[in-house]
Parts: structure tokens; sequence; C-alpha cells
């Protein structure tokens, strides 16, 4: 059995998913595409949701995407995995955000990448910290395949790095003359404020490669993501792929439901988290504002918090587990596994009254680990 306290994970928010209308788009979908489900989807993956998409990608960036410069994947994960795979062998470097997601982490490193970390504030990667990173690489002689970055509620410090601070990563891409792989899974988990271009929005070169998915606003169980890159750089990621493609059936449905309706339905599931954000942040302050600090995301499904620096983890996550209440810790999303004074909460799943009891257990469980 789930615990209700359970803000270790990303899940979505359960309340606001639409299964009537879901249903209803199924029996619609699968009608008109019977057929195709009798042929393999191909690399590019069913038209209808590429196109929807791109659509997506247009309305939010101002600038025109070609539904045939985009591929459908089985979420986010595997586009990273995928370009990944396609740009580098053994023993070739990465760089990324020094804090970042477990599951790029885990791939890169069983493909056996060297992962190179850049320090980050609170507006994401250093630029400072990326050029010198850069140079020293380009020095060693071992200059990195990519850079890869979170820029968009990072994960999991949720920052948000702004429209001047990207312009200055891409100048330094073009100094060393370097592809940028931005992933974006949680855009348009969006709460306030404005929305900073993605990075091929602002540079229309091949050396740009997007990753973005249907998990964060819709949900992980469907799996379906896409990657966005202009030729002849998407030629190259496309010969890597060899899975016959992505799930059609699930695509149509989605295609069906989300035509039409797709910032209506953001706009109703952002309206709920923003509710279960502003519950987490007023929990913290109330119960572990005298010992911690935290992010302020305005957007994305996690908190990062702070804790002092003697703290003993360990303690902390055991006296919490018998309070039934669990999260991420810090160390989970460094890429050596340092150990860091931080944690990181989620509140997509979690509802509003388990998530100011939760965090009423978590500050007693810290008050009982510093007793």
């Amino acid at each position: 059995m789930e615990s209700p306290y359970d803000f270790a994970t990303g899940n979505t928010n359960p309340e606001t998913f639409p299964t009537d209308a879901l249903v209803a788009a199924a029996e619609a979908a699968i009608p008109d595409v019977a057929r195709d489900l009798n042929i393999y989807p191909g690399k590019l993956g069913h038209p209808g949701l590429r196109s929807l998409m791109a659509e997506r990608e247009q309305d939010r960036e101002g600038v025109a995407v070609d539904p045939e410069h985009l591929v459908l994947t089985n979420g986010s994960m595997q586009a990273v995995t995928l370009v990944a795979e396609a740009l580098c062998q053994p023993g070739d470097r990465v760089v990324m955000e020094q804090s970042n997601y477990p599951g790029t982490i885990n791939a890169y490193r069983a493909l056996g990448i060297e992962m190179v970390g850049v320090p980050l504030d609170g507006h994401g990667m250093r630029i400072d910290a990326l050029a010198e990173t850069m140079k020293r690489l380009h020095d060693e002689g071992s200059p990195p395949k990519f850079i890869y970055t979170l820029a968009t509620y990072q994960n999991p410090t949720g920052a948000m790095m702004p429209r001047s601070r990207r312009l200055e990563l891409l100048e330094v891409a073009h100094d060393y003359d370097a592809i940028v792989v931005e992933d974006n899974c949680y855009g348009d988990v969006h709460f306030e404020g404005d929305k900073p271009p993605a990075f091929y929005a602002l540079d229309d070169s091949p050396q740009q490669i997007y990753v973005c998915s249907l998990s964060k606003i819709f949900a992980p169980g469907v799996r379906l993501g896409y990657l966005y890159a202009r030729p002849p750089m998407l030629d190259r990621l496309l010969a890597r792929r060899h899975d016959a493609g992505p799930n059609t059936l699930s695509a149509a449905i989605m295609t069906r439901y989300l035509g039409g309706q797709l910032w209506a339905h953001c706009d109703r599931a952002n309206a709920a988290l923003k509710d279960k954000r502003d519950a987490m942040l007023s929990a913290l302050e109330a119960h572990l504002g005298n010992s911690c600090s935290w992010s302020h995301p305005v957007g994305g499904l996690f908190i990062w918090v702070r804790l002092p620096e003697n703290i003993d983890l360990d303690a902390l996550e055991a006296a919490a587990a018998q309070q039934d209440v669990y999260f991420a810790r810090g160390a989970n999303f460094q890429l050596g596994n340092e150990s860091v004074p931080y944690l990181r909460l989620a509140f997509g799943f979690p509802a509003v009254k388990d998530i100011t009891e939760g965090i009423r257990r978590l500050g007693e469980s810290g008050d009982q680990d510093t007793a």
C-alpha cells in the first residue's frame, strides 16, 4: 500500500486525471487507428500526435516547427538515451548540471559516459563555470560530445534559467562548436511568470536537440515523449533508432483527447498543482522554517530543501519512514552520489491535506533527529 506522504517520486496528479474524457477519446480513436495497429509505426511515429506536438511547440515558442523533424519516443527518457547513444562512445564526456535527474545520470553511467558537472545557482547552470569547464576539457584534448541542460524547472532544484543566461550559454556553445541538448519535460507545468524561450527557438542551427514529454502535462503511464532536431542532426539520431517505433495506440488516444484543448488541459492541471505547491510551501514555513531553506519554483513538480549542515540524513530518513513519510535524498541527484545537505520533495501526487500533514510529520522527524 502506497503512503499518502510519499514525496519521493515525481508522479502527476491523480485528482485531475480526465478518466471519462480519456475513455471517450479511446472509444473514438481505436476505430480510426485499427488498421494502423497492424503496421509497425516507423521511426517518426504517429503523424497526428507529431503534428499536435509541433503545434504545441509553435504556440509556446513562436517559431515554425516541422512535424517531420519531430520524433515520438517511449517517454522522454528514451529520447535522452537515444541522443547519447547516437552521439557518444564509452569514455566520451558530456557536460551537464552538477545536480541532475537520476534517470539521466544512470542512463549515461550505463553507457560508459563520463559526466562532467557544472555548478548551479538560483538561475540554473552557471555560465562562468560552464565556460571554464569547456575550456579545460578542450585544453585536455577531450571536448564534450554535448551540453545537456534542464534549463526550465530544473530537476531537482526547480531553477528557471532566464533568457539572458540562455543566450550566454549559446555563446559558449558556439565558441566551442558544441551541441546543446535541452530536456524540457517540465516546460508546460507552469504556474506564474514568463516562459523563457527554448534553445532551438533562440538558435536555428542543427546543433540544437530538444527533448519533451507528455508524462508531466498528462501522465507518465502513457509513455510518450519526443525529440525535435533539424537535419542533418535528425538523420544522425534516427540512424540509431532500432525499436520499430513508438506506441501507436497511446499516441492516437492522446491526439484525440488533447486535440483542440491542449492548453485548456494544461491550465486545469496546473491550477491544481499550484495549489499543491502552495500548500507545501506553507507547510514548510510552518514546520521547518526555523531550520531549513528551500526553492520557490514557478513550475515543475519539486521543491529543493536545504537542511542544516549537521543533519544526520540516515537518522532523518529512518525517523521519517517511521512516520510513513518519504523523500528523495540530495545525493541521488549528484553525478558522483556525493552526500549533500539537501532533499527533494515532490508535490504532484499527494492530496493537499496529505501534503500538509506529511510536512508536519517531516518536521517532527527532524526534531527527533536533532533532539
